[in-house]
């Protein structure tokens, strides 16, 4: 078996058209699918990319109780140097508080969604 990508990262949210909003306004992904499956789950694109966004059921409960918070770390988008600086414009014409950090060969900003899910925006350096 051979894997082509990651298809898509599924993360719950609490209000659904605020989370559309912002991922096609803040990363500028597009709404994918929607005459498929209507609202469930929203796909939220960019290329092969995608994030699929799925309304929180507050009743739901894991092994922990209620989910009430993101079990995801972060979700990573790849750029080239020239949209790496784009991105923290971007951030800064927003108002959108952002932190930097340096890996090394790469370098990443991390934003927060509406939601409280880690976002980063990274680029290497090879």
């Amino acid at each position: 078996m051979k894997l082509q990508h990651i298809d898509h990262v599924a993360i719950v949210v609490s209000d659904l058209q605020r989370s559309i909003a912002w991922y096609r306004d803040v990363l500028g992904l597009e709404r994918r699918f929607q005459d498929a499956w209507g609202d469930v789950p929203t796909m939220m694109c960019v290329d092969e990319t995608c994030v699929a966004l799925f309304v929180s059921d507050r009743s739901e409960k894991g092994a922990d109780g209620p989910r009430d918070t993101p079990s995801l770390h972060h979700i990573a988008f790849r750029v080239d140097r020239e949209n790496f600086e784009a991105a923290q414009d971007r951030f800064r014409d927003l108002g959108i508080e952002f932190r930097p950090a340096d890996h090394g060969i790469a370098q990443s900003i991390y934003i927060a969604d509406p939601g409280g899910h880690r976002i980063e925006i990274t680029t290497y350096h090879v």
